[in-house]
């Protein structure tokens, strides 16, 4: 268990010299204002030093307020919870926030061969989630990684299809200790009008690349776990025809049959979102459906692996998270051996109605729902009266006004940002403490996915590190690995 971390020291400005005066005097008229920013908010929390002739204060720029992309429904207000809201004494400008990995390294990751079961929902996560253990702590910021790699790897290869040889499908994988075995297509039910579809080809592409299947293949990294690790990730809503998907919004049977016997729910019972339902299992021109291309690869990895310990870890975000769902109902389904199931997912709308619900957890898959109480997918689709849709399994609830780095404004697409919910999960302690004051992620993805709703302070410190902030909302700085990618026509924003 955790416990409350000391919050930081206060922050002083150092002496300015002579030379760094002299600079300051030819800096562009941008920069004099960032400082300007800097030395009032210091003044006036009485910590600063003065050197010399202190030159005339240039007062901040004030800021306007930046309309909301969309007014959340009246369902959703006054779901947010009670969190510790981050104060103006919870600063931190550290240079480690700053770099692609920090100077120590990524946090150590301990031994968790005797609690694997526990930290992936054996119990229902009954006594971890808040305070938040720090093994399911970075256990969840893993796997979060995972979907971030099935973003890049559609992003970088949008026209990517399966079977193409010529063109194989390329993982950013951060984890060395996996290897991607295959990739993972979804096929949208939907299609353009055939004059449409010659005008726009790419948008009218109907499967495309959302994720991928990966194992764990370093021996000591099995060892540390205590098993071998399977796992599925999936992206988001990238596409035109997956909006389209999104929005079809109706409930339909979630399997054409099933084993009365295996579960106490019957078919007619079970429903979940059409949309969802439709590019799970819809197969492509030549090609089969994603719940055939996870079900035929998991099972060939569990024979290539029978006789180990195994876990089949399934991951996703927004309509990856619905997606997750989907698939862990299947594999923890009848037909098969029992192998333990999970799902981590983040930011997810809810994929059924309270008997499919319920059908999932009697099967024994494990969910995890990653929510933060700001962001308004996983309220959709709605369920006035408690009625029609259902969550499934336990919930992780963060806040993002709690984040230190985020503007307390921050707009919807940040709310429902993957970086933004990694971000939210490192320094998450519990719903009563501040943010986690010795958490290590680097904030310069959260600075090019949402640089509009991080505060004008970090973005400044950014620009005074020479990290460079172009009008695309990029992040570079020498020796960083992130750059821009260009959004290709088929893809609409990704909000990721």
């Amino acid at each position: 268990m955790t416990s409350a971390a000391a919050p930081p020291t206060s922050l002083h400005r150092p002496a300015v010299s002579a030379t760094h005066a002299a600079r300051a005097s030819v800096a562009a008229s941008s920069n004099r204002v960032h400082l300007g920013n800097l030395e009032h908010l210091f003044r006036s929390r009485g910590a600063v030093e003065s050197s010399g002739t202190a030159a005339a204060p240039v007062q901040p720029a004030r800021r306007r307020q930046q309309a909301p992309l969309l007014r959340l429904p009246s369902f959703f207000k006054g779901a947010k919870g009670d969190f510790a809201v981050a104060k103006e004494e919870q600063v931190d400008l550290s240079p480690r926030l700053f770099q692609p990995v920090p100077p120590d390294g990524p946090s150590p990751r301990g031994d968790i061969a005797a609690s694997w079961r526990r930290l992936h929902g054996e119990d229902g996560w009954r006594g971890l989630l808040d305070p938040l253990h720090p093994d399911l702590r970075r256990e969840i910021v893993r796997y979060g990684e995972f979907v971030d790699a099935a973003y890049g790897a559609f992003l970088s290869q949008p026209d990517a299809t399966p079977g193409d040889i010529a063109a194989p499908v390329h993982v950013p994988l951060q984890d060395a200790a996996y290897r991607v075995t295959a990739p993972l297509f979804a096929t949208s039910s939907v299609s353009f009008p055939p004059w449409l579809a010659l005008a726009a080809p790419c948008a009218a592409q109907r499967t495309s690349l959302v994720g991928y299947v990966a194992v764990c293949d370093s021996p000591a990294e099995v060892r540390r776990m205590g098993r071998r690790d399977i796992v599925i990730a999936l992206r988001g809503t990238c596409t035109v025809l997956e909006w389209a998907e999104n929005f079809r919004a109706g409930l339909v049977p979630a399997t054409e049959a099933v084993d009365a016997a295996a579960s106490p729910v019957s078919a007619s019972d079970a429903k979940v979102e059409c949309g969802f339902r439709n590019l799970y299992k819809t197969a492509g021109d030549g090609s089969p459906s994603l719940s055939e291309m996870v079900v035929t690869e998991v099972r060939r990895l569990l024979k290539k692996y029978e006789g180990e310990e195994v876990s089949i870890t399934v991951t996703g975000h927004s309509l990856g998270a619905a997606l997750a769902v989907l698939i862990a109902d299947e594999l923890a389904g009848p037909g098969d051996a029992p192998k333990p199931v999970t799902v981590f997912s983040f930011g997810g709308p809810r994929a059924g109605n309270r008997a499919f619900a319920e059908r999932v957890e009697a099967r024994g898959a494990r969910v995890l729902r990653v929510v933060n109480a700001n962001d308004v997918v996983p309220h959709l689709p709605p369920r006035p009266g408690g009625r029609w849709y259902a969550d499934v399994g336990r919930e992780l609830r963060l806040d993002s006004r709690a984040s230190p780095y985020l503007r307390p404004d921050a707009d919807a697409a940040c709310c429902h940002d993957l970086e933004a919910y990694i971000h939210l999960v490192d320094g998450f302690l519990s719903s009563h403490c501040p943010f986690r004051a010795n958490a290590k992620r680097s904030i310069l993805r959260l600075l090019k996915n949402q640089g509009g709703n991080v505060k004008q302070l970090y973005i400044s410190k950014a620009m005074d590190m020479r990290v460079r902030l172009d009008a695309g909302g990029a992040v570079d700085m020498p020796g960083s690995p992130l750059s821009r990618l260009g959004a290709p026509s088929n893809v609409l924003k990704c909000v990721h």
